[in-house]
């Protein structure tokens, strides 16, 4: 049997940082994936995701996102591949909204740079948008967002040329703590380690059952549709002059999107924040449906008028939902030589190479210098009290 230091199970987005970040550390690893690096079965695919850090989700994520900014850099420069835009953000609703109020809550706890604007401010600058009269906007320029499949398939290539051992297409059929180590058995063969990461993404329920978190697994859609380019130009929608976004205002639900980041025909990207439904893994519905795409149009044209064409494409992927909405990273509560990273709700792809570099910490110490109290497994929130 092949023994390592570390074994890590799962090498999508955050298996793969963690992966290279052991790798880069010198620590013999081995990393085991049921698919391809890149693939489209999980939650890291779909062409882009926000980064941002006047985070309205909590003020604590903030320290979390400056570390997680130095990594994409440092990720970016390191592949040579084209991962990190930087193109600004806003964050709308009405004054108590949390999408809006909370935004500014964490620029000013944190000290972040930002501009509050007002319906008209936001109208002038982004003429794309109409937001309601009494909506503002949090404008963040340090925001943009990054690829998610040249993100996998970069962490993979480094870990691999710093030394990890990466088996892909050899799914994982049982893992377990043998005495003060694991064993992981998959559909080829078995391992041993001194430490075990575990980065299960929508897979957790299964692989993590010893755990019983209370994790939805949710099918969410996201939707590229045509502007009206007679009414507003392209330039004005266009990675160049567009940021990403956030909003909600009065409670007509929570979306969130993109600049055009392809050219004129590859369409406006979009969706509804948390309208998922439960599924599984294993069992998701990959069609979208005309009457989705027609819901996710209607509500976009409140903030955008004149994306008004046919959808060009319209994709799903797979939320893993923690019933506080907080991610669930630590050692596994029962056994300390196992650590574990799921439950990223909708936001943990920003969070990438930070939450790398703590699952190397937890891997080689058992423990980290950086602030994960929120995401103890062990929490209240996971225990249904």
């Amino acid at each position: 049997m092949e023994h390592y230091e570390v074994i890590v199970l799962g090498l999508g987005s955050m298996g793969g940082a963690a992966a290279h970040a052991l790798a880069g550390r010198g620590v013999r690893v081995l990393g085991l994936e049921t698919f391809q690096p890149g693939h489209d079965q999980g939650a890291a695919h779909g062409g882009s995701r926000i980064i941002r850090q006047s985070y309205f989700e909590h003020p604590a994520y903030v320290p979390l996102l400056r570390r997680a900014y130095e990594g994409w850099h440092a990720l970016q420069e390191e592949s040579g591949r084209d991962i990190v835009t930087l193109c600004g953000g806003i964050y709308l609703g009405d004054e108590r909204n949390q999408v809006f109020a909370g935004s500014r809550a964490a620029a000013q706890e944190h000290g972040l740079p930002h501009e509050v604007l007002t319906a008209d401010e936001i109208r002038q600058r982004f003429p794309t948008m109409d937001p309601e009269d009494d909506a503002l906007g949090l404008y963040e320029e340090n925001a943009g967002y990054v690829r998610p499949e040249e993100t996998t398939i970069a962490n993979a290539e480094l870990a691999a040329a710093k030394g990890a051992v990466l088996r892909f297409s050899e799914p994982v059929t049982w893992w377990g703590a043998v005495g003060g180590g694991v064993e992981v058995v998959t559909t080829q063969g078995r391992y041993g380690a001194d430490r075990l990461v575990i980065t299960p993404g929508p897979w957790a329920p299964e692989v993590l059952a010893d755990l019983g978190l209370p994790l939805s697994i949710q099918r969410m859609v996201f939707h590229w549709f045509t502007p009206d380019f007679s009414a507003v130009p392209y330039e004005s929608w266009s990675q160049e002059r567009h940021p990403v976004y956030v909003e909600e205002t009065h409670g007509n639900e929570q979306i969130y999107g993109f600049p055009m980041t392809d050219g004129p025909e590859g369409g406006f990207k979009l969706g509804f924040f948390r309208r998922g439904t439960p599924t599984t893994a294993r069992t998701i519905d990959r069609q979208v449906y005309q009457e989705e795409n027609a819901a996710m149009q209607v509500r976009a044209r409140q903030l955008f008028p004149h994306l008004s064409g046919p959808v060009v494409q319209a994709k799903t992927c797979l939320y893993s939902v923690t019933p506080d909405e907080h991610f669930v990273i630590g050692p596994h509560p029962a056994h300390p030589q196992v650590s574990v990273a799921c439950g990223f709700s909708g936001h943990g792809f920003k969070f990438v190479p930070v939450v790398g570099e703590i699952l190397a910490d937890l891997a080689t110490t058992g423990r980290t210098g950086l602030p994960i109290e929120l995401f103890d497994p062990r929490r209240a929130a996971l225990q249904g009290v």
